[in-house]
């Protein structure tokens, strides 16, 4: 689709992903999945080393949107309501009323996630799930755009507490980063530099992407074709991860749990939001291929024969891109 074709609320879009990524260089991936997130109403989980910019990202992406942001570093002594809030007493009144936590802000990083403990994860899954919290008896709605960004860091399992299947799926999308190459980060060099000398412009006078104008391109998101021919290859894709052994004897022994049906919904989402984010009014299978990976990869359950191999989620996505025929 030309530039002069573009929906209004495409041309925010494209102005925000070009601010967001002048700010993070080299990691073209998260910044594209941070903006589908966006589009898809789903929160992302992003996993990576230390120092790849994950907390930069949201905060930059804070910057550009009509939104506030709040970081929460999980800790193995955190509790519930250091997220949802509390019922505080005020004795010059002898009430109680509800004291805010974290959870209320439009963006929310919950950095190095798998450092808490259950109550609190089971807290973040109620907010996620249901775009709600409960303290008490009573239950408070949480704003309209919420999207939670969760890290993790591969590197060290110390001290951790692993993510429970249950929560894991409701992520929308489970991304993993890498390292920038020696040209990205020479102009990473650059820009540290540039920022330590005041000469930074991290935030715009003005927000690129109103809420509502963002509300508005999540249904043009919805309104984006998808032929029935896709639809059916997007549903192969996933029951193949339930029923392997329909393809590949040795791919079934890889296989112990398969997607649930919140990933056709996301992949179908996601798929979508890709599609409209590059200006087009139709889903290609490159659109489903490409999200397969995020999708999938926190949703499957690998066997221990699997593991004992050596082989990852990302491989099984891959044989299974592989084995089904493209409409």
């Amino acid at each position: 689709m030309e530039e002069s074709r573009l929906s209004d609320t495409q041309t925010a879009l494209q102005q925000l992903k070009t601010y967001v990524g002048q700010h993070i260089i080299g990691q073209d991936t998260l910044v594209e999945r941070m903006l589908i997130a966006l589009l898809a109403d789903g929160h992302i989980l992003v996993e990576g080393a230390p120092g790849l910019a994950k907390t930069r990202a949201i905060n930059v992406l804070s910057n550009g949107v009509e939104a506030d942001f709040h970081r929460v570093q999980f800790t193995p002594d955190l509790l519930p309501s250091d997220l949802t809030g509390t019922d505080i007493y005020r004795p010059e009144h002898g009430t109680f009323t509800f004291q805010k936590g974290p959870l209320f802000h439009n963006l929310v990083l919950a950095d190095e996630i798998n450092r808490a403990p259950a109550k609190v994860q089971a807290a973040l899954l109620e907010a996620m799930a249901e775009r709600q919290i409960t303290v008490g008896s009573t239950s408070y709605s949480l704003p309209k755009l919420f999207m939670v960004m969760a890290t993790q860091n591969p590197l060290e399992q110390e001290g951790t507490y692993p993510l429970p299947e249950a929560q894991l799926d409701r992520f929308l999308l489970h991304v993993k980063i890498d390292y920038p190459n020696a040209v990205h980060e020479k102009e990473i060099l650059h820009l540290a530099r540039k920022e330590a000398g005041g000469d930074s412009t991290a935030k715009p006078t003005s927000a690129l992407m109103q809420q509502e104008s963002l509300f508005t391109a999540r249904k043009e998101v919805l309104d984006v074709y998808m032929s029935d021919e896709l639809e059916d290859y997007l549903l192969q894709l996933v029951l193949a991860t339930r029923n392997p052994e329909a393809y590949d004897e040795t791919l079934a022994g890889w296989l112990q749990y398969g997607a649930s049906p919140r990933a056709s919904i996301a992949l179908d989402r996601c798929a979508r939001a890709k599609a409209w984010l590059q200006g087009r009014d139709f889903v290609t299978p490159d659109d489903i291929q490409d999200m397969a990976h995020d999708v999938f990869r926190h949703r499957i359950i690998l066997s221990y024969e699997a593991e004992a191999e050596g082989i990852t989620e990302d491989r099984v996505i891959d044989e299974l891109i592989a084995r089904i025929s493209v409409p």
